[in-house]
């Protein structure tokens, strides 16, 4: 199993991706510049937090011209598996790969704390290790995390099954709770938690680290 970890400028969470990904689960993980194209010999590609291209215009909004994301494109077609965590998120909306938007938070604060969520759906590979119901705790570090989508996108987020994360204390004002969604197929997962910053008892508990293990199995 080998991890790819977009580096965008302004990136600065991609570090700490890659000490989860390699250092706790054992998995060969390397930087991808966000000029690069080639994605070959990669299982999976993480989309870190961070302020890609300074968040000028909207979060995301610059970093979807990428050339790394347009091949990202064509790995998701083939079935490859991408996660976006926080400003990966936000990216992932703005590329098309997942529906909504995500915009400033209720109150125009940024958000720093730890949260509790409800695992809504385990169908997608990214829940394996985890049950329909289940609580975890994650940290949460935004200013633009309100999930948005019209009423025809959450019913077809619902109808698919594809909310997977709720907030339990919504700390931003998303519509219907939601802190992670999936896309249709279930390889695409973006949340703005930082599971990445979990997978340690001494620095944040391990629920993060159920989420990344499902990149093992």
């Amino acid at each position: 199993m080998s991890i790819g970890v977009v580096v965008f400028p302004g990136s600065n969470c991609d570090r700490d991706v890659r000490w989860a990904t390699e250092g706790c689960l054992g998995l060969p993980t390397k930087f991808l510049w966000h000029e690069t194209r080639d994605l070959s010999g990669l299982d999976a590609i993480v989309l870190p937090g961070g302020f890609s291209y300074g968040d000028y215009l909207r979060c995301g909004a610059i970093a979807r011209f990428a050339p790394v994301l347009q091949s990202l494109v064509d790995f998701v077609d083939r079935g490859g598996n991408v996660l976006g965590i926080c400003n990966g998120f936000q990216i992932l909306t703005e590329l098309g790969l997942l529906p909504g938007a995500l915009t400033r938070n209720k109150g125009l604060h940024f958000v720093c704390d730890d949260v509790e969520l409800k695992v809504i759906s385990s169908r997608s590979n990214w829940f394996c290790n985890c049950t329909s119901g289940e609580v975890l705790s994650l940290p949460i570090a935004h200013g633009e995390g309100c999930y948005q989508c019209n009423v025809e996108t959450l019913k077809r987020l619902e109808d698919e099954d594809s909310i997977a994360l709720r907030y339990l204390n919504n700390p931003n004002g998303s519509i219907s709770d939601i802190a992670g969604i999936t896309n249709a197929k279930g390889n695409v997962l973006g949340l703005m938690p930082h599971p990445e910053r979990a997978c340690d008892p001494l620095t944040g508990g391990l629920d993060g680290k159920k989420i990344l293990q499902s990149l093992i199995n």
